[in-house]
């Protein structure tokens, strides 16, 4: 498909009611640590402003709850992505970018244990009823990057 603009329509594969996988990296950016803890939730993704927007809650085995909100910038032609959960009420710092070749990177940065890290978030396998998302953090301004968390997505 080669490299193209945003869409407003980019996000609607992940419209309705999901079942997600989570894998998350124990100890983040520890030096090479691979202890992994698996996390079942279900979610919910609706779209709003015509496609131009969506939001998800999803709802971890645990108890624990996070929501994202994804603005469309026409102007830009960048996504922007909004994370929270219910352990901080707060909204973190966007990441922000595109799909090109049917995968979506997202960079931003985000605090982790007290300092700005980079953060990327990366969609792909959008088109095959099964998405997934991956969450990687950088403490070296991106010159190498720490795979942290793991959603593989399915219908119920």
């Amino acid at each position: 498909m080669g490299h193209r603009l945003a869409l407003m329509s980019d996000f609607e594969f992940l419209t309705g009611d999901w079942i997600v996988a989570n894998r998350l990296l124990v100890h983040r950016l520890a030096g090479g640590e691979e202890e992994w803890r698996e996390l079942d939730a279900t979610a919910h993704c609706h779209t709003v402003f015509e496609g131009g927007a969506n939001f998800d809650e999803i709802v971890f085995a645990d108890g624990s709850r996070g929501c994202t909100l994804r603005l469309f910038d026409p102007a830009t032609g960048l996504w922007s992505l909004y994370w929270s959960n219910n352990a901080t009420g707060r909204l973190f710092p966007p990441v922000t970018g595109r799909f090109a070749d049917g995968v979506g990177v997202f960079e931003g940065e985000e605090e982790h244990e007290g300092r700005l890290v980079k953060v990327r978030y990366i969609w792909s396998r959008v088109d095959t009823g099964t998405p997934r998302w991956e969450q990687a953090y950088s403490g070296d301004g991106g010159a190498t990057w720490e795979r942290n968390w793991v959603m593989d997505f399915r219908r119920p």
